[in-house]
């Protein structure tokens, strides 16, 4: 039987991916550098999509499953859209119906994103290195910050936090416009994202796998767990 094929779509970086060796145990995994893709370009969605979809290309992969994690969730739901056809499902960690900041039900923290926000404007090296590993309580370590840090030009980190906040994502329509099987993560805990954003996804999908999960999904076994399980069906 062949192996399950994994498309990893990271936030910034792949490094972020530190789950990875566990699937490769069990599966064929790609993924790619949106850094290193759109390097002297300005970042926005549409070219963090173009990047994966043209990795894609290069793969030739003709059936595959989609996952994503954190502020990468968007990128990886318009990539699972153009491909709709080549998808055989999709993962998501921190999974939410969008990164509203507004309301009882709002998704994202907005105090906490204020923070992160003034921290990464004053110095985004720190923010990397300091403030990613507390706002993920631990989930990173140093090692993978500081991997952080190399991968990514602090200029095109400013941007890619901005369209975090300026573009609005409606990551449940486009899951839903995908209409393929999901598999939704909760990182227990999480700082950034919160419980009502999880809850409401889940009812917006009542079929969908989920998974509940100490660190962030990227960096958790027991995800990668929870994954083997969707994709082997």
């Amino acid at each position: 039987m062949a192996r399950p094929r994994l498309f990893l779509v990271p936030q910034w970086t792949d490094v972020e991916w530190t789950i990875r060796p566990l699937l490769e145990e069990w599966a064929e995994v790609a993924s790619y550098e949106p850094a290193y893709a759109i390097e002297g370009a300005r970042v926005s969605r549409a070219r963090l999509v173009d990047a994966g979809l043209e990795q894609l290309e290069r793969l030739e992969w003709d059936r595959f499953f989609v996952v994503g994690d954190t502020f990468g969730t968007a990128t990886a739901a318009r990539i699972a859209r153009e491909r709709r056809e080549d998808v055989q499902g999709i993962a998501v960690g921190h999974a939410s119906p969008s990164w509203d900041m507004e309301g009882e039900r709002a998704p994202i923290n907005r105090e906490l994103w204020a923070a992160m926000s003034q921290l990464i404007s004053q110095d985004a090296t720190s923010f990397v290195r300091y403030g990613i590993t507390q706002l993920t309580q631990g989930g990173y370590d140093d090692e993978v910050a500081r991997r952080m840090v190399e991968s990514v030009p602090t200029g095109q980190m400013q941007e890619a936090w901005d369209i975090i906040r300026d573009e609005h994502e409606p990551i449940g329509e486009l899951l839903g416009e995908v209409d393929r099987p999901l598999l939704l993560a909760k990182h227990n805990g999480c700082l950034m994202f919160t419980d009502a954003g999880f809850e409401d996804i889940c009812a917006a999908f009542p079929s969908a796998h989920t998974v509940q999960v100490e660190r962030p999904p990227s960096a958790d076994e027991d995800f990668a767990r929870a994954l083997r399980e969707f994709c082997d069906g």
